[in-house]
């Protein structure tokens, strides 16, 4: 095993992650992560933290999160059960693509994680109801650099799957700041 492709997204820094699935009559077997592997498709950092939300209700978002330098993080996020809408925000000051988004939806039981790069927000919206979602990082969790942008800046323009009315989002990422309130700390792109 351990046979992985990426698929560059809008923007092509965010890739999506498949990998092989050997089916038989008992069901499928799937390796998700190898450093090998990895390595092959040019995602060389090396992951030190699984993290695993669950979302309750469908049109929980969580989200777009980031931390800052000398902590930043690269993620790789993948849906064990339910469903996700999944978005990287450009934040790298001089990309021809600062500010804009990507996204994609992931399910549990695909093949498919997506890999998101220092110097992008990521943030989520569940699909389904009890929705466990694991991601990886290659820095440790540190409150001290964590940060967002709002996940509603209209400068962004994240078009959510769900409409305003169903969503849920915690105080602390309603609060976050918009995109042209803060000073990027990201610079290469």
């Amino acid at each position: 095993m351990g046979q992985f492709t990426i698929e560059p997204l809008r923007i092509p820094a965010v890739g999506l992650v498949r990998a092989s699935k050997l089916s038989d009559p008992r069901g499928t077997f799937a390796e998700t992560y190898t450093v090998p592997g990895f390595e092959q498709i040019g995602i060389g950092c090396r992951f030190v933290q699984d993290t695993e939300p669950l979302s309750l209700k469908a049109g929980t978002i969580r989200g777009l999160h980031f931390q800052t330098p000398p902590v930043a993080q690269s993620k790789l996020i993948y849906v064990v059960r339910g469903a996700i809408f999944d978005v990287a925000v450009d934040l790298r000051r001089s990309s021809p693509t600062f500010g804009r988004w990507c996204g994609v939806r992931l399910a549990a039981g695909g093949s498919e994680q997506v890999f998101v790069p220092k110097g992008f927000a990521h943030g989520y919206c569940t699909l389904e109801d009890d929705t466990t979602v694991i991601y990886k990082v290659d820095e440790l969790y540190d409150a001290q650099y964590d940060t967002g942008v709002g996940w509603n800046d209209p400068d962004i323009g994240v078009d959510w799957p769900l409409g305003p009315d169903r969503l849920t989002v915690s105080e602390k990422d309603a609060g976050l700041p918009m995109l042209r309130d803060i000073s990027s700390p990201f610079s290469q792109g």
